[in-house]
């Protein structure tokens, strides 16, 4: 048996080692397509292939929806409590300061005035990063007083939805957010004031069964998923198979559930045409 022996130590078979930096490149969870971080940018953070939405912040909507420079926060400095001394593998009271440090958000929830292609709006925009968008005090606080704000300026409303439901770590208190903001929703329609709804992957949950729900005209984006419990938790509970698609926005298009499915390129004067129609 013949043996070989490099005649040199250290061979170099390429050229020099270039550092990748983190998140230079994203994994496309629809197709699978590797994308570069620009081109994702540019695509407003959508699939060139598949058209894959890619779950995003209130940031990246809010410069994605209204017009330059034209956002100013409102309420952003409220915090909630841990009014129930909530403990399960940690504190409740942990999880928020892990929350706020990770995010760089106070809350779930972000609520503004702004203006979309000159049109003055309200706008609440939800984070999934932030406990999983979950609906809390604080949230259900700030989300009604966007729609005061709505109300007593007689500007539309649009709250872009993305949530895992009611914060469980605060009890009856989470809950009665839904009574709530459908009371205030109520309110604004008396008024005559315009409401748009923007549901994103995923909208489940007490968001769903309140105010995500009660728009004069219901958006969503391609395949987010809507519902209130899971499809896991109900194909046990009904012991059967799902529909191809159960609860996906193109499912609850066909079934009239939202009014259309727009894609978030076509999301900014999409919402502009509807304001114009609905004030005219």
């Amino acid at each position: 048996m013949a043996w070989f022996r490099r005649s040199q130590e250290n061979i170099q078979t390429g050229g020099p080692k270039k550092d990748v930096p983190d998140g230079m490149w994203t994994k496309c969870g629809g197709c699978g397509e590797i994308i570069h971080r620009k081109q994702l940018e540019q695509n407003l953070f959508t699939c060139y292939k598949c058209n894959y939405h890619f779950r995003i912040g209130s940031k990246v909507y809010f410069e994605i929806l209204l017009d330059k420079k034209t956002f100013k926060e409102m309420d952003k400095k409220i915090r909630s409590m841990d009014p129930l001394n909530f403990v399960d593998s940690k504190k409740y009271s942990q999880r928020l300061d892990e929350a706020v440090r990770k995010t760089g958000l106070m809350e779930a929830v972000r609520i503004g005035t702004g203006e979309i292609n000159g049109l003055p709006v309200v706008v609440a925009c939800m984070d999934f990063a932030f406990i999983g968008g979950s609906m809390g005090s604080v949230v259900g606080e700030k989300i009604a007083r966007a729609i005061d704000a709505a109300r007593l300026k007689k500007h539309p409303l649009i709250i872009v939805s993305s949530s895992g439901g009611a914060r469980m770590m605060e009890g009856a208190l989470s809950l009665m957010q839904l009574a709530k903001s459908s009371a205030k929703l109520a309110q604004l329609s008396d008024a005559g004031v315009p409401y748009i709804s923007i549901m994103t992957d995923p909208t489940t949950g007490g968001v769903t069964a309140s105010f995500a729900m009660l728009g004069d005209v219901h958006i969503a984006e391609p395949a987010a998923l809507i519902g209130f419990a899971g499809p896991r938790v109900i194909k046990q509970t009904i012991g059967k198979d799902l529909p191809k698609g159960f609860q996906r926005a193109e499912f609850l298009l066909e079934k009239g559930f939202v009014d259309m499915v727009v894609h978030r390129k076509e999301m900014k004067e999409t919402v502009s045409k509807i304001l114009t129609l609905l004030q005219n």
